[in-house]
């Protein structure tokens, strides 16, 4: 009964894990370009007398990479990216992290950033300028900018992070990698897609039925805790009746 107790225990951690990251996912099913946390569980197995007990692991949260739904706006400084592609970001601090968010707004001396001021960085890690007097840019599945006469003015810089990089959140959808993106050069399966916003890549059934689900199962064993406090009340007075 007390590995019992000791498992139901591991269960909860388990589950209360899982719910935190369920309500990340619930509350930003509306933001561009974020990606929803999953966990990942794993066993750990540890001798009892005779048996093998398995008890459940905190779980390992990590950012999902699927990509969301593209949205077609028609604005012309709204980006997103078709296939396994970044955007760079550079914030006030110098900081550099990668989204999928690809909202653009240009500043009054001709930068490219984003709706939340970070500005946006070309293939080679620089800030993106043009003529804010010059009409709409036309960007191109290459990320290649052109206004008017002027030709092309700046190329918006695409990266891929490595599959086996772990992904930091930062803000809003952006992420840090702990392994250095690397720039995309071939365009035939990777791209940017002007007049687009990509959604989260969250599914608000599914998020909800997880919910639900996690639910009935707390539940279920915070049952199994009461009734193992409960045997071990009772063997305690049994006990000290007899003794």
């Amino acid at each position: 009964m007390q590995s019992a107790l000791y498992v139901a225990l591991s269960a909860q951690v388990a589950l209360s894990n899982r719910l935190e990251t369920v309500a990340r996912n619930v509350a930003n099913m509306n933001t561009a370009g974020y990606r929803a946390d999953e966990v990942k569980f794993a066993e750990l197995v540890s001798k009892a007398g005779q048996d093998k007990v398995s008890f459940s692991t905190g779980g390992e949260t990590y950012i999902s990479r699927q990509v969301g739904s593209l949205n077609k706006t028609d604005n012309p400084l709204d980006l997103a990216i078709e296939g396994d592609g970044w955007f760079a970001i550079r914030d006030i601090n110098g900081t550099v992290s990668y989204t999928r968010d690809g909202r653009l707004q240009i500043t009054q001396d001709g930068t490219l950033q984003t709706l939340t001021g970070q500005v946006i960085l070309g293939t080679g890690g620089q800030p993106i300028v043009v003529d804010p007097e010059a009409g709409e840019p036309l960007i191109t599945q290459s990320g290649e900018i052109s206004q008017g006469d002027a030709g092309i003015v700046g190329q918006v810089g695409l990266f891929r992070i490595p599959e086996e990089a772990k992904l930091t959140r930062r803000d809003n959808s952006a992420v840090i990698p702990d392994i250095p993106a690397v720039p995309v050069l071939l365009f035939d399966q990777h791209g940017i897609r002007q007049g687009f916003v990509e959604g989260a890549n969250i599914n608000p059934v599914r998020e909800m039925t997880k919910m639900i689900m996690i639910t009935r199962d707390f539940e279920g064993t915070s049952k199994l805790v009461d009734m193992s406090d409960e045997s071990q009340q009772k063997a305690i007075r049994e006990l000290g009746a007899t003794s």
